[in-house]
């Protein structure tokens, strides 16, 4: 089936200011929070972290509450709307200073970062529960799955956390306060703008969703995910990447402003980063009609594990080498494009092969795996960074010690090579959806849907000549 290009831009565009947002929470909430209303480190990290037990089940609810709904509307744009417009009061409420100090500040952290994950959770579940029902031919869907990443990767790598910095310092006039508020209430616009464009043009998936569909129970959702032996090797795949990349999110800021001790290089890594993410995203379709998803993940491993190794060398032999910190940033974020789509064609596959093998497809469920997932990486990541800094001594706006200057490498670079190796062999090792177990399986799917399609029109017909007789003897 194809799709418009007016859908495919208008569903791409809402993942612009949604990532925008996630951009500024994953890369700057914790300098934001230890630099700028001065929380401890650790508290900052474990409230990352122990949030995430809660997103766990909220994030899975959020799944079944989807794939449960019944409206006019359909099942997905509801919560787009009233995901959205929560998400961006309880945004801005977070960045905004209220002129608390001591316990009831770390209460409002606590409360308000907990509730922008929940709120933030009820839009971005639907959004991606859109594309499996958009289409379902493999090309097409490759093709469609890049676009909302490109967006993504234009709005979250290149304007906030490549220029976020800049802007936030421009808009606060040097004061950082200033500037992350007024930061947040343009980004709040521009989400809210974006998904008001996709709720009114992207109509299809909805239309696309059968309104008799079973709905399913916690408890059916806990079997679902157990069952579908490639849903689990999904969140292998897409957890352990997302842990090397969450890392480097949550300490890149404290590596170039206290390891290089430069916040221009900072500025050089993650905008060379963000274009190279949005070139591999362009050339994840064209790569996977020439060579096989296999390879194409391959490269999208070894890439940053070479870029995080270039890292580590200019590190000590040129921290502040312009040219080599671009490359860098190149090689790691063209192999973090590459992996999301990759990703993202991965659990629409997932899609298909759970209504194969069970038969009920769970589009929402399954895409709410890989909202937890980023959340649960991102909290990992915090939480690590958070104990890394305050074990080693941390101390904010100052010169920091060895130890901590090691702590920070470690987390910065160490990590994310480890991960990503791992990433790779779930891939190699367990993901089974492709080549001709793929074609045999979707062709499996295609008879049985268009035999449940000549049954319901039989049934139409036998309902016709029913009314027709009926009509006759009145």
């Amino acid at each position: 089936m194809k799709v418009s290009a007016k859908e495919k831009y208008s569903y791409g565009l809402g993942a612009l200011g949604k990532d925008m947002i996630v951009a500024l929470i994953f890369v700057f909430a914790m300098l934001y929070f230890t630099d700028v209303l001065k929380i401890s480190a650790s508290f900052v990290g474990s409230l990352f972290f122990l949030a995430k037990f809660w997103d766990a089940i909220n994030d899975l609810a959020m799944g079944v509450i989807v794939d449960n709904t019944r409206s006019k509307f359909g099942k997905f744009r509801p919560w787009l709307v009233i995901g959205t417009l929560l998400n961006a009061i309880v945004f801005v409420c977070l960045f905004t200073n209220w002129g608390l100090s001591g316990t009831a500040l770390y209460v409002f952290a606590a409360v308000m970062y907990i509730l922008w994950g929940m709120t933030y959770t009820v839009m971005d579940i639907p959004y991606w529960s859109m594309l499996p029902n958009l289409t379902s031919d493999k090309r097409e869907r490759e093709k469609l799955s890049v676009i909302p990443r490109i967006f993504a990767s234009i709005g979250g790598s290149l304007i906030v956390a490549g220029f976020g910095l800049q802007i936030i310092d421009f808009l606060g006039s040097g004061d950082m306060q200033t500037g992350f508020t007024r930061f947040a209430w343009v980004i709040a616009i521009i989400f809210i703008v974006t998904i008001g464009i996709t709720v009114k043009n992207v109509k299809s998936a909805d239309q696309a969703v059968s309104q008799t569909a079973e709905k399913v129970s916690i408890k059916q959702l806990m079997k679902i995910i157990l069952r579908n032996d490639q849903l689990v090797v999904a969140i292998g795949i897409i957890l352990t990447f997302n842990l090397a990349i969450q890392f480097v999110n949550g300490i890149s800021t404290y590596y170039f402003i206290y390891v290089t001790g430069s916040k221009i290089m900072f500025s050089v890594f993650t905008m060379f980063a963000g274009f190279a993410e949005i070139g591999g995203l362009f050339l994840f379709p064209k790569l996977v009609g020439k060579i096989s998803r296999a390879r194409v993940y391959m490269l999208a491993c070894l890439s940053p594990i070479i870029g995080f190794v270039l890292l580590l060398i200019i590190g000590y032999a040129s921290p502040e080498n312009v040219f080599l910190t671009a490359v860098a940033g190149i090689l790691v974020k063209l192999g973090s494009g590459l992996q999301l789509g990759t990703a993202t064609v991965i659990l629409a596959d997932v899609v298909d092969y759970g209504e194969y093998k069970f038969g009920s497809r769970n589009e929402s469920v399954t895409f709410s795996i890989q909202t937890l997932m980023i959340k649960f990486s991102s909290a990992i990541g915090a939480l690590l960074t958070g104990f890394a800094l305050d074990l080693t001594g941390y101390v904010p706006n100052a010169v920091q010690s060895p130890a901590t200057l090691m702590g920070i490498r470690i987390v910065m670079i160490v990590l994310p090579i480890g991960f990503t190796l791992i990433s790779y062999l779930i891939y190699k090792k367990f993901f089974k959806l492709s080549g001709e177990f793929y074609d045999e399986f979707m062709a499996v799917l295609m008879k049985r849907k268009a035999e449940t399609e000549e049954k319901q029109e039989l049934f139409l017909e036998e309902d016709i000549e029913l009314l027709e007789k009926q009509s006759v003897d009145i």
